[in-house]
C-alpha cells in the first residue's frame, strides 16, 4: 500500500468526520466550530472553560483542524499498517475501518480526554461515536479504493 494512499485515506477520513461532527454540533446549538475549538482547547488551554455556542475564531479553528488532520493521519497510519494489510477485499476494510474507529473512540472518550481536553466531553457522546465509526469506514474506503488500469493503445495485428 502506497504512502500516498494511506495519506490520501487519513485526510479523506478526517473531513468525513469533521463535517458530520461540526454540522450535528451546529443543528445542536454548541456552534458549528466547537469541535475544533474543543481540539485546540489541548495545547490553548483558556479555550477549556469556552462559551456555547462557540463563535468563529481564526486561530483556535485554524490549530484544531490542524491537530484533528494530522491525528487522523497518524491513526490511519496505524490502522494502515496494523490492520489493514491483513484484510482482504473492500467490504472487510471498510467494516474493519468502522470497528478500528469504535475502538479509538472508546480509548479516547473514556480514556485520553477527560485527562487531556475534557472541554471535548461537550459533544455528544453517541454522535462523536458514530463519527468516529463513519472516520474508520472512510479509511477503510479509501485504502480499499482499487484504481482501473489505465487503458492503453493495443498495437494492430
Amino acid at each position: 500500500m502506497s504512502t500516498q494512499r494511506v495519506l490520501l485515506a487519513g485526510l479523506v477520513a478526517s473531513l468525513v468526520m469533521g463535517m458530520l461532527e461540526m454540522f450535528y454540533e451546529a443543528v445542536a446549538g454548541s456552534g458549528f466550530w466547537s469541535p475544533v475549538v474543543f481540539i485546540a482547547a489541548t495545547i490553548l488551554r483558556g479555550f477549556q472553560s469556552v462559551s456555547i455556542p462557540v463563535d468563529f475564531q481564526p486561530v483556535p479553528v485554524v490549530l484544531g483542524l490542524m491537530g484533528h488532520m494530522m491525528n487522523s493521519v497518524a491513526i490511519g497510519i496505524v490502522f494502515a499498517w496494523l490492520v489493514a494489510a491483513r484484510l482482504r477485499g473492500l467490504s472487510s476494510l471498510l467494516v474493519g475501518g468502522a470497528v478500528y474507529g469504535l475502538m479509538v473512540f472508546g480509548v479516547m472518550w473514556f480514556g485520553i480526554l477527560p485527562l487531556v481536553d475534557p472541554v471535548m466531553l461537550k459533544l455528544n457522546c453517541l454522535v462523536f461515536a458514530i463519527s468516529h465509526m463513519m472516520w474508520g469506514a472512510a479509511l477503510g474506503l479509501v485504502l480499499g479504493w482499487r484504481t482501473a488500469p489505465m487503458l492503453t493503445a493495443q498495437p494492430a495485428h
